[in-house]
């Protein structure tokens, strides 16, 4: 058995491949970027060719915070659908009948009730901030579903929220919240710094997930048997929710952040940037009924994650 991890020197995509390291009988194919451009069409196609994977995880993508999001729009869409073009198409031209395909939380309306269940997707308008990201996002759950209908694929797609961890991006401008706070307030403490400023109001609310309880609910989703997957999926709203089902606001993270990196300043909120979304709150009982839920609690991931930051520090992403 074959299995191609796209995206597995990413913090999600390397996650899942240690799992699927330790899977009987399983051959696991790589390639890093510089071996195989994913946005390369004929690349890719020449590449599945090849190699004829038995099982696709497409991990890869283009990812960032707010402000990355804000700043290349142009970049997130055309990237990420042409990765998910490719890879997808190039799956089912070479007879991939198993794929999993990673989105995010962010393909939901700005304004949805909470928390976000499944059947929100394109009910309303998107958050503006990361719409470029979303479209193709959307995009990616859509190819799966439509390969499945007219072609009797089982391509599957899970939806994390909002991911941590070791092996993150910890880039002061291009990295999501949870990184980019633990850098900042390393920085601050070790500095001395008297004030920390956080992005926005410090009001909005959002859930995180570790990165290991992705990989096991992505493996958990991948390798579930079909009879149980599609009594709890529709082919026309086939994607899965993965989050821990709890939040917090940016402004409790921070506080948490702070304490774990022993900083002992002030910290201080600027309206004047954007929020983005007031609240990311997923529902996860869909995949509750199938049996999984997250295990690795905030503050014990903060403190791993924290403690992979600072022995990684001379290499680290960002």
């Amino acid at each position: 058995m074959k299995y191609y991890i796209a995206g597995h020197r990413g913090m999600v995509g390397g996650a899942i491949l240690k799992r699927v390291e330790t899977l009987p009988g399983v051959e696991v194919i790589t390639r890093t970027h510089a071996e195989l451009d994913l946005t390369d069409q004929s690349a890719v196609a020449a590449f599945m060719a090849e190699e004829k994977p038995d099982v696709v995880i497409l991990a890869a993508a283009k990812v960032g915070g707010i402000h990355a999001n804000n700043t290349y729009p142009a970049e997130f869409i055309y990237e990420n659908l042409m990765i998910q073009s490719n890879v997808i198409h190039q799956a089912h031209a070479n007879g991939v009948q198993n794929l999993l395909f990673l989105g995010s939380s962010c393909i939901y309306p700005r304004a949805v009730q909470q928390p976000m269940a499944e059947t929100a997707l394109l009910t309303g308008v998107l958050e503006p901030t990361n719409e470029p990201y979303a479209v193709a996002k959307i995009a990616g759950i859509k190819m799966c579903e439509s390969y499945n209908r007219q072609y009797g694929r089982d391509y599957r797609s899970v939806m994390p929220t909002n991911l941590y961890g070791p092996g993150d991006n910890f880039h002061p401008e291009n990295s999501h919240v949870l990184p980019a706070l633990i850098r900042r307030f390393h920085e601050a403490a070790q500095s001395g710094t008297e004030s920390v400023t956080i992005w926005g109001s410090g009001k909005p609310r959002r859930e995180f997930l570790h990165v290991d309880d992705m990989a096991e609910a992505s493996m958990f989703v991948l390798t579930l048997d079909r009879e149980t997957y599609d009594a709890n999926t529709d082919p026309m709203l086939s994607h899965i929710n993965v989050g821990t089902g709890m939040d917090v606001s940016i402004l409790e993270l921070a506080q948490k952040v702070a304490a774990v990196t022993g900083f002992k300043g002030e910290i201080k909120t600027d309206p004047s940037k954007p929020d983005g979304t007031m609240r990311k709150l997923m529902d996860v009982s869909r995949l509750a009924k199938m049996g999984w839920s997250a295990q690795v609690g905030l503050e014990v991931g903060l403190h791993e994650t924290y403690d992979w930051f600072l022995k990684n520090a001379e290499n680290i992403r960002g």
